[in-house]
């Protein structure tokens, strides 16, 4: 027989394992809500409050384990060099963000009482909150993105990501805090929020069509595979492939290549932007490539208009251990480096997030890469945008859940906003996704080629894009003083 603890850790296992099913590429909402179900019934039998923090971590864990099993992958890029490197950051990272479920854990065992599941859940929120922000931040495959692809998404316009977590949340803390007091009743609460967010996200109007004599934009699949991007021998391939592709026959009023498309530094040789800006007839080009200040490399994406640079962006947020190390001449000492720097140790950060005028295209709120994972990042400037700019190079993450739920995070900022978003990716997934996160059209994964695309309308700003964060926190709020209130008359 299996001892009660046994028992607890391996729900607890299953139960982190079942929820990230939720995510991209199973995309899985409701075994995911299984799953923390699954979850909450453990940490709930926890009878001490290192029981339900280490729980919770283990939960946690596996949650974070199979969600970033990708996180392997760029390290295999140069084996010789990282692949040492790639269990070590799988360990570390999924065991590192499970401090933070087993936080929420250790505060629901001191606190919760009868209320437990309920504390649970707003600890848990507040956790995958903290983990968003602090170090820099890490809000890859948070709870709310299990409904991506269904109408409860729309509730990211009304409260955003976390706001939208916490719902979920409510689910399967509902059902142990009524099945207390009703157990006949209790799985009514586990299924009638997810129907009611599906049922009232269906309310919300669906996204604007593009008019007859909407701009066309036109989006460059590469397909160079990481390996070979840089390669001087094949780096030429890879330039020349862009150039056909944007030559192609067709007027697109915008041609995009994606991050770090040209394997070039923007010096005051212009002759290789000139050559662009002939293949695609004069008309708009935005690219990404490498700009130099000095010994300052920064990451960058520029607007070509007949050959002149009109417009730029440097990225702002930087990959910690990928764009640049901390404490990086001392790293450097015991061989650590970031993966994607090309010169000394890494990238320098751009100024801050910040629009490109793109002429009668409206403005464009550009996110390079690993920038589009985050809600709040340049937030109240896609007030004034017309659509947002996701160049990135997926071909970092693999060829299975990294690019899909890369693609998904961008699907959320678009849901967020109410603003359409043009990404292009080197080696996929290339689409172009409409102010409520529909994907007008896309190029597949690890295929070379191209799509001209009719650019979809913004809408009208959203809640979360006027307000941010605060109609999250207010939901949080009343629900923690609704805890408060109950536990305080229980204790009377």
């Amino acid at each position: 027989m299996f001892s009660a603890r046994v028992i607890r850790l391996g729900l607890a296992a299953l139960g982190g394992g079942l929820a990230a099913l939720g995510h991209a590429p199973f995309s899985l909402p409701w075994v995911a809500l299984l799953g923390l179900l699954a979850l909450f019934a453990s940490v709930g039998k926890a009878g001490s409050l290192g029981a339900a923090a280490w729980t919770a971590w283990l939960g946690g864990a596996v949650y974070f384990g199979v969600v970033m099993h990708w996180i392997v992958e760029p390290f295999q890029v140069d084996a010789a060099r990282h692949g040492w490197m790639a269990p070590f950051a799988l360990v570390f990272l999924a065991g590192g963000l499970a401090l933070f479920w087993g936080l929420a854990g250790w505060i629901a065992g001191r606190l919760g009482g009868a209320l437990r599941p309920l504390v649970f859940a707003l600890a848990l929120t507040a956790a995958e909150v903290v983990r968003s922000v602090i170090f820099t931040g890490l809000p890859w495959g948070l709870i709310g993105g299990i409904w991506i692809n269904g109408s409860a998404a729309s509730w990211l316009s009304w409260v955003g990501p976390h706001g939208l977590g916490l719902l979920t949340l409510l689910g399967p803390a509902g059902f142990f805090l009524m099945r207390r007091h009703a157990p006949t009743f209790a799985v009514v609460p586990f299924v009638a929020i997810p129907l009611a967010l599906t049922a009232t996200g269906m309310l919300q109007s669906p996204a604007p069509l593009a008019a007859a004599n909407a701009p066309v934009i036109r989006l460059i699949q590469p397909n160079a595979p990481q390996h070979l991007k840089w390669d001087p021998d094949w780096a030429g391939v890879f330039y020349r492939r862009q150039l056909e592709m944007t030559a192609e026959a067709g007027a697109p009023a915008l041609t995009v290549w994606p991050e770090t498309a040209v394997a070039m530094r923007l010096t005051g040789d212009a002759s290789a932007l000139r050559e662009i800006s002939e293949a695609a007839g004069g008309r708009q080009v935005v690219l990404g490539l490498n700009r130099f200040e000095g010994t300052r490399v920064l990451n960058a994406v520029i607007a070509l208009d007949d050959g002149e640079i009109t417009a730029s962006y440097d990225k702002s947020h930087l990959v910690p251990f990928g764009e640049y190390v901390p404490f990086g001449d001392v790293m450097a000492g015991f061989g650590i480096y970031g993966l994607a720097a090309r010169d000394g140790f890494g990238y320098t950060a751009g100024p801050g997030p910040a629009l490109m005028d793109l002429g009668a295209l409206g403005k464009a709120l550009p996110l390079i890469c690993y920038e589009a994972i985050f809600p709040g990042l340049g937030r109240n400037l896609s007030r004034d945008a017309a659509f947002m700019l996701h160049l990135t190079n997926d071909a970092w993450f693999g060829s299975f859940a990294g690019p899909q739920q890369h693609l998904d995070l961008a699907r959320m900022r678009a849901r967020e906003r109410g603003l359409p978003v043009v990404r292009v990716a080197n080696t996929g997934v290339s689409a172009m996704i409409d102010a409520r996160g529909g994907i007008v059209d896309s190029i597949p994964l690890n295929q070379t080629g191209f799509i001209d695309a009719a650019l979809p309308p913004r809408m009208a700003p959203t809640l979360y894009a006027r307000w941010g964060a605060l109609p999250f926190a207010l939901l949080w709020l009343c629900c923690a003083l609704a805890a408060f209130a109950r536990r305080s008359r229980s204790t009377d």
